[in-house]
């Protein structure tokens, strides 16, 4: 299975479009591009392998494996990016601004 995610990049943050076989997925949310300084900045683009892991804060969730220089990239829930995210993404059901989604 391949998941692609299509990025629109603002200076507040970085939304997405999440398909597979071109069929909606969900929306997304991420922080803006920061040249992928940790904490701060979305990812690169790229192809990620993607597993799924547990812990105790966000339950069930995914995690992008081998992301260059970053680790523990997540998908979680979040509905603000700037105030909510680390580098991970966030689906979301309706993207309401840059890097701000509803229904995370």
């Amino acid at each position: 299975m391949v998941l692609e995610l299509t990025r629109s990049y603002y200076p507040k943050g970085t939304n997405g479009i999440l398909k597979c076989e071109d069929r909606l997925i969900c929306n997304t949310i991420e922080l803006p591009w920061k040249e992928n300084k940790k904490m701060v900045s979305c990812i690169p683009e790229g192809t990620y392998r993607l597993k799924k892991r547990y812990s105790q804060k966000f339950k069930w969730h995914i995690a992008l494996e081998n992301v260059t220089n970053r680790s523990l990239i997540l998908f979680h829930p979040a509905n603000n990016a700037l105030e909510e995210l680390n580098g991970c993404i966030a689906p979301v059901v309706s993207v309401c601004g840059p890097g701000l989604g509803l229904q995370s």
